[in-house]
């Protein structure tokens, strides 16, 4: 099985800074492309490609457009969500490192087609190294006349800001993101009103993930028939996965959408190491559902993913061998998001710490047969009533693992320890 690299076609063959080797890769064209269009045109070629938002919730890029579009401002913002927080996630990383000219060519195009004239990356705090790499790509790009006042001698302005917030894992939310943009806390904001109507500065907003506005340039120069032809018919082109964990070659790689889940683990991540076997594995990150052996032959879209009970979202893959505890990887998560929630909203605030108290009881051994049902009743609380997506998937992987390996966490009843958690607190 080989990789289809759409995406990543420039990553290591350009300079990824240099304007002059993008354009003589074809780049810039798209978005010349657009220019002569009309909004209402390039909306309709970006909906007919069906492309869906590559953050995380998979919702129709032609749709947010099209909110933006229909408000009578005189000013709206494109924002680009560059705020990879999600642990195990490198693949925005590679696109703005790699090939940021495709990122801004796409920001462009969205400006064109809602009418902005202002775009923000919100870059990842932990990334201060890609500051100096995107601030030469945006220089060149300007002195190029592919972005500023005046873009291709035509009437149509557009440029890029960098922001950056202080690393809070909770701003990757689109309106904790544009709180934290504007100098504030960043804390979710109640909805409605959706940024889309009164977003960034309280203008319309249009917000997409890194790898979103990269197909956009992809979509535009090739038309969305072509698009179309790649992937499935609910989620065309391809997705960006990073593949981690247990498993011999890892990596960031591109795959159409639908690509089945054992064939990246075994072809192309050359399986499990050391002799070991599969136990189970993540998808979409630390909130993302966490599945047994016996699940992995499962095409990796949008549709298929959320119907494990997880989410396709940043694509990540975390491969776990038998030498781990599924209840102790699920304590990890539960710590990770604890300590990242913003501490608004009661569901999450309350219900993260309490979900985490009850998960550490099956770790010490003194967890009951009742806490399944409290953790249940737990987890669908904070899906319905947290405020976020922070709060809304922190239960994924409890309810997920709970579903699928109830042996794992039997083995931790009344004290009767797991083999692993045995062996680390010295209880062989």
């Amino acid at each position: 099985m080989e990789e289809m690299r759409v995406l990543l076609r420039n990553v290591g063959h350009i300079n990824p800074t240099s304007v002059k080797e993008y354009m003589a890769a074809g780049g810039y064209q798209a978005l010349k492309k657009a220019i002569a269009m009309k909004p209402e045109e390039i909306l309709a070629e970006v909906k007919a490609a069906g492309l869906r938002g590559r953050g995380g919730a998979g919702f129709p890029t032609a749709l947010k457009w099209q909110f933006v579009l229909s408000e009578d401002a005189a000013e709206k913002y494109i924002v680009c969500n560059a705020d990879e927080g999600e642990p195990g996630t490198n693949k925005d990383r590679i696109l703005l490192s790699g090939d940021p000219h495709s990122i801004f060519e796409g920001m462009a195009i969205a400006g064109k087609a809602v009418g902005s004239n202002k775009g923000f990356i919100y870059l990842r705090a932990e990334y201060p190294y890609l500051f100096p790499i995107l601030e030469e790509a945006l220089a060149e790009a300007r002195a190029a006349g592919c972005l500023g006042n005046s873009i291709m001698d035509t009437d149509f302005d557009f440029d890029i800001e960098i922001r950056s917030g202080a690393g809070a894992y909770v701003c990757g939310e689109e309106t904790a993101l544009l709180e934290s943009i504007e100098g504030k806390r960043g804390e979710p904001r109640f909805r409605p009103p959706y940024p889309g109507v009164k977003g960034l500065f309280g203008k319309p907003t249009v917000i997409n993930n890194v790898e979103t506005f990269a197909n956009v340039g992809v979509i535009m120069d090739k038309g969305a028939q072509w698009y179309r032809s790649i992937g499935t018919e609910n989620s065309p082109g391809t997705k960006l996965f990073t593949l981690c964990g247990n498993v011999v070659n890892r990596g960031v790689y591109e795959f159409p959408m639908g690509v089945n889940l054992k064939d990246i683990i075994f072809d192309i991540g050359g399986g499990i190491p050391d002799g070991k076997n599969l136990l189970a594995v993540q998808t979409g990150g630390s909130s993302g559902a966490i599945i047994n052996a016996d699940q992995i032959d499962m095409p990796l879209d949008i549709d298929h993913v959320s119907a494990s009970g997880g989410k396709l979202g940043c694509g990540t893959i975390l491969v776990i061998d038998d030498t781990n505890c599924i209840v102790d990887i699920v304590k990890n998560n539960l710590s990770f998001f604890e300590h990242e929630c913003c501490g608004q909203c009661t569901p999450c605030r309350e219900g993260g710490t309490r979900l985490l108290e009850l998960v550490q009881r099956f770790i010490d051994g003194t967890a009951k047969l009742s806490d399944f049902d409290t953790i249940m009743d737990l987890s669908e609380t904070m899906s319905l009533a947290s405020l976020c997506g922070l709060g809304q998937s922190t239960p994924t992987p409890v309810v997920t693992s709970i579903n699928n390996f109830r042996d794992a966490y039997n083995k931790h009843l009344d004290g009767d320890y797991c083999p692993v958690c045995s062996k680390e607190r010295g209880r062989d």
